[in-house]
């Protein structure tokens, strides 16, 4: 099993870790709390050790809460990140800002401490950036968190390039976390040089385009409840054109006798010595799958023809609402 090293510190991890979002919510009902602590009990034995969650994922912080129970007396073995900053009503579950202040900051640990059992967070993001407050103050407030023990070390999510490289005047940022995969590609111009340059490991969610670069669009539809309807490309004709370009990861598959989800795998962490991804599924089966992406090697010519795919996606990754919050 690969394993590299979280930037600015001295942990080694499986390059491949687990988005743990969609056991609680977003892509339709939560997994029934049996079948998810299986699972996640499963994945250590198959070894994983970075486990990606976040305050807003779920009702009440549900997920988290999950990872708490499943974890509490596996705690030596595993790798706990989560994130804080964008706030939600808790009866509603509605979003209603993000807040990046050192007041959210300490309020959010605390409860991220207590849902997850444990007495430190491995690694802490800064979920979305708060165009409020200026990001060496939020990163400050996190500082202080490292320097009391309860965070081992910190990260940004969906942030630019500029927002990366303030903040790391002010503390060491050990990862960046934002989408990428053989559709998205956006984050290449800016932020993975700013990774680079002051040593920030990248952290890829959705490697596998929220699930269609994986080919099973094809045959499903999606569930009721499940939010990537209301993203635009999974919408009308986008829809209809990005699963066609699959058919270009499916015929490279074919040819190394893998699964379209092992190649957009091996593709993301092909990128360089600096990337580690997070994976998300509720099944067992495709958590073997996805670690089989170890496995494959892409030829210069596959690369080359993975590469040109981004360029002819249709539609923006998130709604008009979520496409305002990135690259913060």
């Amino acid at each position: 099993m690969q394993k590299r090293t979280l930037g600015n510190s001295q942990r080694e991890l499986p390059t491949i870790g687990l988005g743990c979002m969609g056991l609680s919510e977003f892509y339709g009902p939560p997994t029934e709390q049996i079948a998810a602590i299986k699972l996640l009990h499963e994945a250590i034995e198959l070894g994983v050790e970075h486990f990606d969650t976040a305050e807003m994922y779920g009702l009440r912080s549900a997920n988290e809460s999950l990872l708490g129970e499943a974890f509490e007396d596996r705690r030596d073995r595993i790798f706990i990140a989560t994130k804080f900053g964008p706030i939600r009503d808790l009866e509603t579950g509605e979003f209603t800002g993000i807040n990046g202040s050192r007041e959210n900051c300490r309020r959010a640990v605390e409860g991220s401490l207590q849902r997850l059992r444990t007495d430190v967070i491995d690694l802490y993001y800064l979920h979305r950036v708060d165009p409020t407050i200026p990001i060496e103050e939020t990163v400050a407030a996190m500082a202080e968190l490292v320097a009391e023990g309860k965070v081992r070390a910190i990260g940004l999510s969906e942030a630019s390039g500029d927002t990366i490289r303030r903040a790391a005047e002010i503390h060491p940022i050990s990862a960046v976390q934002s989408e990428y995969s053989i559709f998205s590609r956006d984050i290449e111009a800016e932020v993975i040089p700013a990774c680079l340059e002051v040593g920030a490991s990248l952290v890829a969610y959705s490697p596998l385009g929220r699930g269609m670069l994986s080919g099973r669009f094809k045959t499903e539809t999606l569930r009721e409840g499940d939010y990537r309807s209301m993203t635009p490309r999974y919408q009308g004709e986008a829809y209809a054109a990005n699963v066609a370009l699959v058919d270009e990861i499916e015929a490279v598959a074919s040819t190394k006798s893998c699964t379209p989800a092992q190649v957009a795998l091996a593709w993301v962490i092909g990128r360089g010595e600096h990337v580690m991804t997070i994976p998300g599924t509720t099944k067992l089966e495709n958590l073997k799958s996805n670690l089989g992406a170890y496995e494959v090697q892409l030829s210069d010519d596959e690369q080359a023809t993975l590469d040109a795919l981004a360029d002819r996606v249709m539609g923006d990754r998130y709604d008009e609402g979520g496409m305002a919050i990135i690259n913060g």
